[in-house]
């Protein structure tokens, strides 16, 4: 049975949604990096065995993992099979000029939760009910009857605060031929339309990216030697991205729920014992 949104107050409750919120890290950007040159690009080119896709291969050491993960990128000699797109995290800054939406430093609450940014609240329908009932069995002694309640429980989710880094990635296109160069670098620089600029996503996150104006080549053909013919584009993406938290190595917790109180008691203790204040009945609130 799906959740009751009535109590939002909304006219439209299907608008609703509660959804899990993933912390952004360095690896997050670089699956939205990936993902998007290998499924939103999906950049296909002429082989000497027809229209096929071109494989795309994060650049890393562990060069073992790759042959064994996929043999296709090898050939029996060992040398890189191409057509082939190679996608590389360049460089990581962080610019304190650029702070996107928070301008301002927001540091976290000094408790052993933390969390600085409040990004989602929702009522906590167990105690909301619980003081509804309570108030009218009080007022009223036969029974719980509907009346306005204004001991309402929310609990309020926040996150530590986005730091905004700038990594940029270097793409690199190797192909055997000039056709497959034309077909593999066209998509890049029409896919924007006239500007530069596209954004990433991944786990609920976006992240506005630019493509750099130079497509950089690096060819032998001109050079007519008897190395093996190359061709070899180079794009550089700028990417301003966020992360939250500090990753695996955060003690507390990636994302904190509170709840506000919505009555606050002061007891009343006597100081003779079986001393019973006279300006408090058998329904006063008072301590042994």
């Amino acid at each position: 049975m799906p959740p009751d949104y009535k109590y939002t107050g909304v006219d439209d409750p299907s608008i609703i949604e509660e959804r899990i919120v993933m912390p952004s890290t360095l690896e997050t950007i670089d699956k939205a990096m990936f993902d998007y040159i290998d499924d939103e690009l999906n950049i296909f080119t002429t082989t000497n065995k027809g229209w096929k896709k071109v494989p795309v291969v994060w650049l890393s050491a562990e060069r073992a993992h790759q042959i064994k993960s996929n043999k296709d990128l090898r050939d029996m000699s060992g040398s890189f099979v191409l057509p082939a797109i190679t996608v590389n995290r360049s460089s990581v800054v962080k610019d304190p000029a650029r702070k996107g939406i928070f301008f301002g430093n927001v540091p976290p609450i000094t408790d052993r939760k933390g969390g600085s940014i409040t990004i989602a609240r929702r009522i906590n329908q167990d105690k909301t009910q619980k003081f509804a009932n309570a108030d009218s069995n009080r007022a009223h002694r036969q029974g719980t009857f509907p009346r306005k309640n204004k001991k309402v429980v929310y609990q309020s989710m926040s996150i530590p605060m986005p730091v905004y880094v700038d990594v940029t990635y270097k793409i690199v296109l190797r192909t055997e031929y000039q056709q497959q160069m034309n077909e593999m670098v066209t998509p890049f620089i029409t896919k924007t339309g006239g500007i530069n600029y596209f954004l990433l996503k991944k786990d609920e996150h976006r992240f506005e990216s630019f493509i750099q104006q130079e497509f950089a080549q690096d060819n032998n053909v001109s050079s007519l030697e008897a190395d093996e013919r190359k061709y070899q584009t180079s794009i550089d993406i700028k990417v301003l991205g966020y992360l939250i938290g500090e990753d695996k190595n955060q003690e507390k917790p990636k994302i904190v729920i509170r709840e506000n109180a919505v009555q606050v008691r002061f007891p009343r203790e006597r100081v003779i014992s079986g001393d019973i204040p006279e300006h408090i009945d058998k329904r006063g609130f008072y301590r042994d």
